[in-house]
């Protein structure tokens, strides 16, 4: 898959920028003994947790797929671990595409229509998040200071509020108005694209609306937002289960904090993976609640990699299961 050299190169400073911020004044030896203790049989239950809640994900795409194709969520579920894989080892969220690429291969689903419904599922996600950090705001508050990356999430939530309720309402607008969105979308392509993209253009945004289709429905939205805080709290209970296998202690609602902050920064351009963008935030984290940097250093690498190895692998299994070869025609489809 090509990606731009600049993407690249940004993505890989920021993640070297976050590593040196997530490891200064860290004592090797002290934090090799805290991995060297852990207890990591609560691995497992962590890890069954997070499949359980990338299943809950399968499900809710089938969701919002409803209105164009109905697909059963078994057969949504190695797709969406096929993105998962995508966006661990590729830089740009690539994995996002890839799905929606495969998807039209194996259920002849326009891309521009399933990315619609993925770039809902990405705001939902964001609202969620989110709304985890204005829960603990009272805690936040507590937190601020001394404490690195926490003592400025509070303005940086706010902004993010802003963006991701702003852009949900653009998304329910153009559900609800699909024919004003058409005229306002053929208006912008008429002036401000040349004439030879106009027809292909038009295409697709007609593809990307039908996406949209599940928002027309107050009951879909709801639904797809409780599924989607689901998602999350599932995926916070593996952050408390994996905390087990480490010698310190702290509340559901301070992993739900650590949570939302952390993957509000995983939105920053970074190597894939999210490595340093997951866990420099997330060791700053728990520092601010009183855990020694070395544990919260073993803690929070060693959950980064729970999260990004078991999916990465079931991905690739599934990738080559169904048969799916990076092949150029395939890199060519993602690419464009």
């Amino acid at each position: 898959m090509q990606i731009k050299k600049w993407q690249f190169w940004l993505g890989l400073g920021v993640s070297v920028l976050f590593i040196w911020l997530s490891l200064r004044g860290l004592k090797l030896n002290e934090f090799w003994g805290t991995v060297q203790k852990a207890n990591y049989l609560w691995l497992v239950p962590g890890i069954g947790v997070y499949f359980l809640g990338v299943w809950v994900r399968a499900w809710r795409w089938h969701y919002l797929l409803k209105p164009i194709k109905e697909i059963p969520t078994q057969t949504m579920f190695p797709i969406v671990t096929i993105g998962y894989m995508g966006n661990n080892i590729y830089p740009a969220r690539a994995g996002e595409v890839l799905r929606a690429v495969i998807l039209k291969r194996k259920e002849g689903v326009p891309v521009s229509a399933s990315l619609a419904t993925i770039i809902v599922e990405r705001i939902f996600d964001g609202v969620v998040m989110l709304s985890f950090i204005f829960v603990n705001l009272a805690e936040l508050a507590k937190l601020t200071g001394a404490s690195g990356f926490v003592g400025n999430i509070q303005q940086v939530a706010l902004i993010g509020t802003g963006v991701f309720l702003g852009a949900l309402a653009i998304f329910l607008l153009a559900a609800m108005f699909p024919q004003t969105s058409i005229r306002l979308g053929a208006w912008l392509i008429a002036r401000l694209t040349p004439k030879r993209f106009h027809e292909k253009l038009s295409g697709i945004l007609h593809k990307f609306l039908d996406g949209l289709a599940s928002l027309r429905s107050p009951l879909n939205v709801l639904m797809v937002f409780l599924t989607s805080i689901i998602i999350w709290l599932l995926e916070t209970g593996k952050y408390w289960l994996v905390m087990h296998a480490f010698d310190f202690n702290v509340s559901f609602f301070a992993l739900m904090l650590m949570n939302g902050i952390v993957n509000l920064a995983t939105t920053i351009p970074s190597a894939p993976g999210y490595i340093g963008t997951f866990d420099a935030p997330g060791i700053a984290v728990l520092s601010a609640y009183g855990v020694d940097q070395a544990t919260a250093a073993g803690y929070t690498l060693t959950l980064h990699v729970a999260l990004w190895l078991p999916i990465t692998l079931l991905g690739a299994y599934y990738l080559t299961r169904e048969g799916i070869k990076w092949s150029d025609s395939l890199r060519a489809e993602t690419a464009e």
